[in-house]
């Protein structure tokens, strides 16, 4: 979401950091840059104003411009500046009552169904006892959605269809929570127009009528400066307790989660980035200024991966690893580790300077990992546990079967055992997943071990066809030619 203002700051970062010294007019020059890259990303033009001119007056300190390294004390001056400005610490959930009953409510469109089974699998994740309410009765299938994602992440769903009172239907759900012992109780809202003053005082009835703790505005971040105002309306009305900015893997340019804080006082309280249940965050201002300025959020990287991968797996790959008994099962194995971490680029954002590491790689297609994986599927059981085994006759069976050309698949079988050298010597795999009892304590060495990195994950193109090595071929030709012509001139 980040990624426009991200690269417009890195790039203002980098003219400071080539400064011999900094004066009050090379500072002004980076905070007009830094100014418009905010407006750009669709930051609140208040917010942008009150920030640019707190930064100066601390960039322009005898400390700052008389340090030794001037261009980092400015990086570090924003960085603080930014987490000020979005909240200086999580904030978590009021869930001191028994049952704590959380009411969802938002716009249309704007996620509130599917972020309330997000928040309902993060609070069981947590050891809580968690029911959802179905108190959407305008829109059609709202309740049988609900149902469906409760079955999937085995959360009870308490619903009275044909009751067109959702205060009432609240009330009800509160009485039965006591019942069965629920410890949180979540209310799933219709969604409406923020000028729409008949729905807006249903919620405040709600409200009323379940004793809600939390009252937390799902905004879709795509909405820009609406959001703000959305929030702003909403707030005003009903005592917002908290946000939930959705959609933050989409193409938003980020200036709804750095001023919505500063215009409703409301705290962000988690962010989704993805459509899946599990795609819920807690929002940490301080991890969310590191992503933006390129120093990455690797605490949260470990945080993911101590909950996703398997230690078990994990110890048992460190072994065959010492043994060098790596084959293509384990490939694949280490395939899933990665995209149920969001994928190779998101990783790679993840870690410091990884968005400059990403655009080196170039290409992290998705539908590589695919590719992969249909190679794999498509040997014998008995040549995925002896990779040497596949020769030549063997890649254009494979190739067949996969649907691949054999370039690909001898691109991929030579990545593979070279690849598979490379961790023999270095240990890659077992640090990065079998570090610290399944931690990512080694993730960071993906992008430091000589020839490893995306391509010897199989992620670069499996090896390039005929047709396009003759390319490069003549062009390297011509150019020699032409060298030749301008040196005669």
């Amino acid at each position: 979401m980040f990624d426009s203002l991200s690269d417009k700051l890195q790039e203002t970062f980098r003219k400071l950091r080539g400064q011999a010294r900094l004066s009050e007019a090379n500072i002004s020059e980076a905070m007009r840059e830094i100014r418009l890259a905010l407006l750009e990303a669709d930051v609140n033009l208040e917010v942008a104003k009150d920030f640019i001119d707190t930064v100066k007056a601390d960039c322009v300190g005898q400390e700052v411009i008389k340090s030794i390294t001037p261009g980092q004390q400015v990086v570090k001056i924003v960085n603080d500046r930014l987490v000020k400005l979005m909240g200086e610490g999580e904030v978590p959930l009021n869930l001191s009552s028994t049952p704590a009953v959380i009411m969802m409510v938002g716009l249309h469109g704007s996620g509130k169904t599917t972020s309330a089974a997000k928040l309902a699998l993060n609070l069981k994740k947590q050891k809580k006892k968690v029911m959802l309410v179905a108190g959407d009765v305008y829109r059609p299938a709202a309740i049988d959605q609900l149902e469906v994602l409760g079955r999937e992440i085995d959360i009870p769903v308490y619903s009275e269809r044909g009751n067109p009172n959702v205060a009432q239907i609240a009330a009800n759900a509160v009485e039965e929570a006591k019942f069965e012992h629920i410890e949180v109780v979540i209310v799933d809202t219709a969604g409406r127009l923020q000028i729409d003053q008949d729905m807006v005082q249903e919620l405040v009835r709600v409200s009323q009528a379940s004793r809600a703790e939390e009252i937390l505005l799902v905004a879709d971040a795509a909405l820009g400066q609406e959001a703000v105002s959305v929030a702003d309306h909403f707030h005003k009305a009903l005592g917002l307790t908290g946000l939930v900015l959705t959609k933050l893997d989409g193409d938003a340019r980020g200036g709804a989660a750095l001023s919505i804080r500063k215009v409703t006082g409301c705290p962000v309280k988690f962010i989704g980035t993805g459509e899946k249940v599990h795609d819920l965050e807690v929002f940490y201002p301080d991890r969310m200024a590191s992503r933006i300025l390129g120093m990455g959020d690797v605490v949260s990287l470990v945080e993911k991966a101590a909950e996703e991968i398997d230690a078990q797996e994990a110890e048992k790959l460190k072994k065959k690893l010492k043994k060098n008994q790596f084959d293509f099962n384990d490939f694949r194995a280490q395939i899933k580790q990665i995209t149920k971490l969001g994928g190779a680029e998101s990783i790679l954002k993840m870690l410091p300077g990884g968005r400059d590491m990403s655009k080196a790689v170039g290409n992290m297609d998705p539908k590589h990992f695919n590719r992969i994986e249909a190679i794999i599927l498509s040997m014998t059981p008995h040549e995925r546990e002896n990779p040497d085994s596949i020769d030549f006759s063997r890649r254009k069976r494979i190739a067949k079967g996969s649907g691949n050309t054999l370039e690909q698949v001898s691109g991929l079988v030579k990545q593979f055992n070279q690849m598979r050298k490379m961790m023999k010597k270095t240990g890659l795999l077992s640090r990065m997943f079998g570090g610290g009892g399944g931690g990512m304590g080694g993730m960071g060495d993906m992008a430091t071990v000589p020839g490893g990195g995306m391509s010897g994950l199989g992620l670069a193109p499996a090896g390039l066809s005929k047709q396009e090595k003759d390319k490069k071929k003549r062009l390297a030709k011509q150019k020699k030619k032409q060298k030749k012509k301008n040196r005669r001139r």
